[in-house]
């Protein structure tokens, strides 16, 4: 390619003055957007398939540019491949890399692709692919993390741990159980990500630069090549709508979110204080001044990663805001951040692992679960079976485990005479009511953390979970 074409811009017949060296450079999106090539030469394509049906192109030219096309694909697929895109030295942008690449390959013919196109209506095609794919590939993650969890729970069995409520310790609950709280706040961020997906499902091709395009395109034609739903409504909205990357990113700040809390559990559960669980070595780094440290490093850059992934989409608010209609430049800022959460994915898979590989120091949890009155409750209810109502039931109970504290015992260590200084319905019937296995299957209600519960809501995240994987799998295909 000589100088002289690489030089020539999209824009530039208008103009008579070159751009101011130091903006040029610094207006250019290539050095980020060259993450979208992949996008740009399957819309490309689709866009070619769209005016041959138009007539603007032979079947044979048809045949050729999405030849050329493919062919700068495998090019650069590698990463010295994409590095070549990034680094371009006169690319304005991938739209602009993919001409010229094109060009230097099939000659003029490859100036044909741009009929009834704009770069507009392109980067609103790219960034719905690319943000499409990232969802299927964060879900991925995301079940293989729900996977790891129930695996995890599975194996936990009938093992308890205490429960917190203000980081108090508050009732016993099965290991379980709390694992399986993670999974539902999963299923809730996938079910937000196939939402953006299917919302950001329709095609902007053939909506020009902001009219829509001037030649009768079908523009159904590009939109089933590129597995869209439907071409967009209208052309002003398509081409400057960025609703899309908002709602993706929110809906990553809730998995950042959930991710946070996890990790923040297991740094606290993994402390000498609580003792729970184990951190796993291939997860973990020591210090480099104190011999005997393991740091859990993998839950800390957690908790740190959602401020990013915030950041990203409250960027992308105030970029939007009070922008009107249509197409303006300040929305190339907007790719900036989505591109920014791309590690997602990836982050969520090292917890999927790191979750299968904890270990759980079970007799600890169980220690901690029959201790402090996390039976209470059961007590509470015990009275309230004996028909006494609960705020009075709450009372007695509550002077009973002061009594208890001051004689440092718990509450099944009473006697039952003492017992019944604080109400005539105790009998001897209370210490199997406040057992631990009956402390947990008291709550045999959906969603409770009785015994047979559980076991109910185990096979029922496993079924869950499976959906999920198939939906996506299928619509990968």
């Amino acid at each position: 390619m000589s100088n002289e074409q690489q030089s020539v811009k999209m824009w530039s017949g208008r103009f008579r003055e070159p751009l101011d060296r130091e903006f040029e450079q610094w207006q250019r999106s290539i050095v980020f957007d060259w993450q979208l090539l992949n996008e740009e030469i399957a819309a490309s394509k689709a866009h070619a398939s769209a005016i041959a049906a138009a007539g603007i192109l032979t079947a044979d030219e048809l045949a050729v540019i999405r030849g050329a096309l493919d062919a700068i694909a495998a090019a650069h697929a590698s990463a010295e491949g994409k590095a070549q895109v990034r680094d371009h030295a006169s690319a304005e942008d991938i739209h602009h890399f993919v001409e010229l690449s094109l060009v230097e390959r099939i000659g003029s013919l490859g100036l044909k692709l741009h009929t009834g196109r704009s770069r507009n209506e392109q980067i609103a095609t790219d960034l719905r692919l690319y943000v499409r794919r990232q969802i299927g590939l964060t879900i991925n993650s995301l079940a293989a993390w729900a996977h790891a969890l129930v695996g995890q729970a599975r194996a936990a069995g009938e093992a308890v741990m205490p429960s917190y409520t203000h980081l108090q310790r508050a009732e016993p609950v099965l290991v379980a159980h709390w694992l399986l709280a993670y999974v539902e706040m999963i299923l809730r961020d996938a079910a937000r990500l196939q939402d953006c997906a299917a919302r950001l499902n329709h095609c902007p091709l053939g909506s020009g630069a902001v009219a829509g395009a001037t030649l009768a395109l079908d523009r159904t034609i590009a939109s089933r090549e590129l597995d869209f739903t439907a071409p967009t409504a209208n052309s002003m909205d398509a081409t400057s709508d960025r609703d899309f990357v908002l709602e993706y990113l929110q809906a990553l700040t809730f998995v950042g979110l959930h991710l946070s809390r996890f990790a923040e559990e297991i740094t606290l559960f993994a402390t000498a204080e609580f003792g729970f669980v184990t951190l796993p070595e291939a997860f973990s780094t020591g210090s480099s001044a104190m011999p005997q440290k393991k740091n859990p490093d993998l839950t800390e850059l957690i908790r740190a990663k959602v401020g990013r992934i915030h950041g990203a989409a409250e960027a992308v608010t105030l970029q939007l805001k009070g922008l009107p209609l249509a197409y303006n430049k300040d929305m190339q800022e907007t790719q900036e951040p989505a591109f920014s959460a791309g590690f997602v994915p990836q982050m969520i898979g090292l917890v999927a692992r790191f979750t299968s590989a904890l270990q759980f120091n079970r007799e600890r949890m169980s220690e901690a679960a029959q201790s402090g009155y996390l039976n209470a409750m059961a007590a509470a209810t015990y009275l309230v079976h004996k028909g006494v109502p609960f705020r009075t039931a709450h009372e007695k109970i509550g002077n009973a485990v002061r009594y208890a504290l001051e004689k440092g015992v718990e509450l099944n260590s009473l006697t039952l005479d003492e017992l019944r200084s604080f109400g005539d319905e105790f009998s001897e019937d209370f210490y199997a009511a406040v057992s631990l296995a009956a402390t947990l299957d008291c709550h045999d209600v959906i969603g409770g953390t009785a015994r047979t519960r559980v076991r109910q809501a185990l096979d029922a995240a496993t079924a869950r979970i499976a959906a999920l994987s198939q939906e996506v799998a299928h619509a990968g295909a």
